[in-house]
């Protein structure tokens, strides 16, 4: 909608960005709509991490911005040499999360954040960019748009108002591979539309591919719509656990079960930032001859300690027998256990602390069951009716199960349930350390791989033809 040049301020001697609405467009009211849109939009925004407007005006029949000058590239330039640290992804998600957060504090909505409209330059590190199809979520407030315009935000105090709708119910606005599914289908933005494509933003960062590859925009708009990007663990083996679950929710098709607000991102980013190693980010190294020592010293002594503990430990067996350990777990109330050939049985969590059982209620409903070893009560995880063979991640967070012809998984501690892929007779699965489900499908053929956060099985085992009746599983 326009073109930019860099500019120097004579006034007050430093380098500027002015944005001019092109020619052929100045006389098209949406356009020029627009372009006086962002400048609005922009001058009631003051953030670190937002480009900063310093003047508007008109010269010439020339529609201008005149704003900071940013030196350095945009992220979608940096991502042509591919993926970037886990340090890196973790900061500048940081920033651009909290860049975020003003603006919808304040009703405002991006739509239409990608890595082409964030720089990143050495002194402010990412910055956003292009407002120009930002929308107000804030009521109509009484004021006139601007003159000429069929709509406009206008400023009272520091909110930012609307007074008509920006864009027609049902138009899509934005950048396809950075949309969210209520955008395609046409649906009002809010602020948790922004959250889609800053998940997007993270995981084509942190793979350097993107989350929704397509050749058309009709593959990608269907690859929003219905599929899951590949676990970002098996394009960067060393993703944190903590930053592809978080990934995982901006990404979720229904904007109710995604992140609610960026503010709760920037504060989860920056928790994996500071838990450095315990997160699976890798601690800052300093290395200065000094620290080397003591952690040679520290190590040495450590090592020491740890011989002298399992000797005492080595002693202590052989002196003192290994005592078992019996215990009961009863059916909840009125609930008797389902074990049979169809149901699966009960399955302890890989560390230990909880069991999952299919369970019959007085009506014959069968659903899921967990029950943790250090209570005597089994709580009923809601949305897994029908459910059966039952199999923990290896977290022991998550459980995968087959219900109605699909494989569907469900966190520990209740929620939604949501749909893996189909599994039209499922009889069992086993969930790696990759997030790969391998499944049995069937009640006879070989097994399937999928990942655990969806899409469609590839099948790994093949029954040899004097197997015909047999399983793999």
């Amino acid at each position: 909608m326009g073109k930019v040049y860099r500019g120097r301020d004579t006034r007050l001697e430093r380098e500027v960005a002015i944005k001019v609405l092109s020619p052929h467009l100045a006389n098209n009211p949406q356009f020029k709509q627009r372009f006086e849109r962002e400048a609005r939009t922009i001058s009631s925004l003051n953030h670190s991490h937002i480009c900063t407007l310093y003047d508007v005006g008109r010269a010439d029949e020339i529609d201008y911005l005149v704003m900071e000058y940013l030196e350095g590239e945009t992220l979608a330039r940096r991502l042509e040499k591919g993926a970037l640290p886990t340090e890196q992804v973790v900061r500048y998600g940081v920033e651009v999360a909290d860049a975020l957060d003003k603006p919808h504090r304040r009703g405002v909505v991006h739509r239409d954040l990608k890595p082409g409209n964030i720089m990143l330059t050495p002194q402010s590190g990412a910055t956003v960019l292009d407002f120009g199809l930002a929308k107000s979520t804030v009521g109509a407030q009484g004021l006139a748009p601007p003159h000429g315009a069929g709509e406009g935000l206008g400023v009272r105090g520091e909110a930012p108002t609307q007074s008509a709708p920006i864009t027609a119910k049902g138009t899509i606005v934005g950048t396809f591979q950075y949309m969210s599914p209520e955008q395609l289908g046409g649906k009002e933005a809010d602020a948790r539309s922004d959250i889609f494509p800053f998940g997007a933003v993270l995981y084509e960062m942190g793979t350097g591919t993107k989350a929704f590859p397509g050749k058309s925009q009709y593959s990608v708009a269907s690859a929003i719509l219905e599929k899951h990007p590949e676990p970002m663990a098996t394009l960067q083996p060393m993703t944190p656990h903590a930053l592809e679950r978080l990934v995982k929710r901006c990404l979720v098709k229904d904007p109710e079960e995604r992140w609610q607000t960026a503010g709760d991102l920037t504060v989860e980013l920056k928790w994996i930032s500071e838990a450095g190693s315990q997160a699976g980010v890798p601690a800052r190294v300093v290395s200065s001859r000094k620290v080397r020592e003591k952690v040679f010293l520290g190590l040495a002594a450590a090592g020491f300690l740890l011989a002298a503990a399992f000797a005492i430990a080595y002693i202590h067996q052989i002196s003192a027998p290994v005592r078992p350990t019996r215990s009961l777990i009863l059916p909840p109330e009125k609930v008797t256990f389902a074990f049979g050939a169809e149901d699966g049985g009960p399955v302890l969590s890989p560390d230990g602390t909880r069991l999952v059982f299919p369970g019959r209620d007085a009506s014959g409903k069968e659903t899921l069951w967990v029950r943790p070893l250090d209570s005597l009560s089994a709580q009923r995880l809601e949305g897994t009716g029908d459910a059966s063979y039952p199999f923990w991640s290896l977290d022991s967070r998550t459980i995968g199960f087959f219900a109605g012809g699909k494989l569907k998984r469900i966190e520990a501690t209740g929620g939604a349930a949501q749909t893996i892929c189909d599994a039209p007779r499922g009889r069992g699965g086993a969930w790696n350390e990759r997030d790969v489900i391998v499944l049995a499908a069937d009640r006879v053929g070989g097994l399937s791989r999928v990942p655990a956060a969806g899409g469609v099985p590839v099948q790994v085992t093949h029954l040899g033809q004097s197997q015909v009746y047999n399983s793999h599983r």
